[in-house]
């Protein structure tokens, strides 16, 4: 029996309207097989995380243009707040590489810029999924 498809939550937090991007990568992720619930700009952070929580999600890409992704760390101590820091977190758009660091301190998994190759975004969501999933199934990462 094939597992259930990795559950994506695409986003854009904050104030930033531009989605042409996530819009492009959702696709990606739906032609690859992922289950894609894709939201509309201007989320808010608990908007977010309820959605995730509701729909059950693996990963959730966060789209940002403007400087949203500077909120992205927020967003992941809500997820963790609420029982959810197994839930992978991508991010997409443009992003400073100064701030690369601090993103993937707080918990990013990866950030994909303008012109990433499809192959690498559905690759790179497929195993952080699986991850996910893994990590929910064994919180403390006991070997069995």
């Amino acid at each position: 029996m094939n597992p259930p498809p990795i559950r994506v939550l695409v986003t854009k937090i904050g104030l930033d309207g531009h989605d042409r991007g996530s819009r492009v990568v959702a696709a990606y992720l739906r032609d690859a097989g992922m289950e894609v619930i894709y939201t509309p700009p201007w989320q808010q952070i608990e908007a977010v995380v309820n959605l995730a929580m509701q729909e059950d999600v693996d990963v959730i890409g966060v789209s940002s243009l403007a400087t949203d992704h500077l909120i992205v760390p927020d967003l992941i101590a809500a997820l963790r707040e609420a029982g959810l820091g197994h839930v992978g977190i991508i991010v997409g758009g443009i992003v400073p590489d100064v701030e690369y660091q601090m993103l993937h301190d707080a918990g990013v998994e990866k950030i994909f810029g303008p012109g990433s190759p499809r192959e690498e975004i559905v690759e790179s969501v497929s195993d952080l999924g699986r991850r996910a999933r893994d990590a929910k199934l064994n919180p403390a990462g006991v070997t069995l």
